[in-house]
């Protein structure tokens, strides 16, 4: 079953603005988790959750900006029924 509410609403409460190439919309970033073997920062892992809608069609290697800073996309799946996506992404 579709989510039939006004996603906007979530979005606009705790939102930043993200851009990829011409479209502009609403995300929510995820901060970082840090992967660390012997004291040594192997990865850091950043997530973004938007409209499918807005950002649904990103994949590997498209270039993003969230709240003024540059991201690259390493992995876009939608979640629960297809209202939004989930986006894994690397800084540049």
């Amino acid at each position: 079953m579709a989510i039939t509410e006004n996603l906007l609403g979530f979005l606009n409460d705790f939102g930043v603005s993200c851009t990829a190439g011409a479209v502009t919309g609403l995300g929510i970033l995820d901060m970082p988790s840090q992967i660390i073997a012997n004291d040594m920062v192997l990865s850091t892992d950043y997530m973004l959750t938007a409209r499918a809608s807005d950002f649904g069609n990103l994949v590997y290697g498209n270039a993003i900006t969230v709240a003024s800073v540059a991201y690259t996309v390493r992995e876009t799946r939608l979640i629960d029924d297809g209202s939004f996506v989930e986006i894994a992404l690397q800084k540049t």
